[in-house]
């Protein structure tokens, strides 16, 4: 199994989710973050005083999915994100040794 982490602008949540409903993905997790890469941040202009936005919000996806899935639910969260400009963020995988769902005691690909 794979857990696989992907950092994403917050307007594409939608399009990422609708994707990994599409190759069927039935659960992930999502969490608000904030962060930078290579743009550092960037300036913005409020009530004409400028300003540096240190660090940028972002979105975090969380899916683990068995190791056979894993490159197309990589390939659909990279479809699904891609505007092509600065910022776009980041996908990874980890392996995953044990998972047991907690309501029923079901560990392995039976959990999932």
């Amino acid at each position: 199994m794979k857990l696989i982490t992907a950092i994403v602008k917050p307007y594409r949540l939608d399009e990422v989710k609708t994707a990994l409903q599409e190759i069927g993905v039935h659960g992930l997790t999502v969490t608000e973050a904030s962060g930078y890469g290579r743009q550092r941040g960037h300036t913005e202009v409020y009530r004409g005083a400028e300003y540096q936005v240190d660090l940028v919000p972002k979105v975090r996806i969380e899916v683990v999915v068995e190791d056979a899935d894993s490159d197309d639910v990589i390939d659909a969260i990279v479809k699904a994100a891609h505007t092509g400009k600065i910022g776009d963020g980041k996908v990874w995988a980890l392996p995953v040794d044990t998972v047991v769902r907690v309501r029923t005691g079901e560990r392995g690909p039976d959990a999932l």
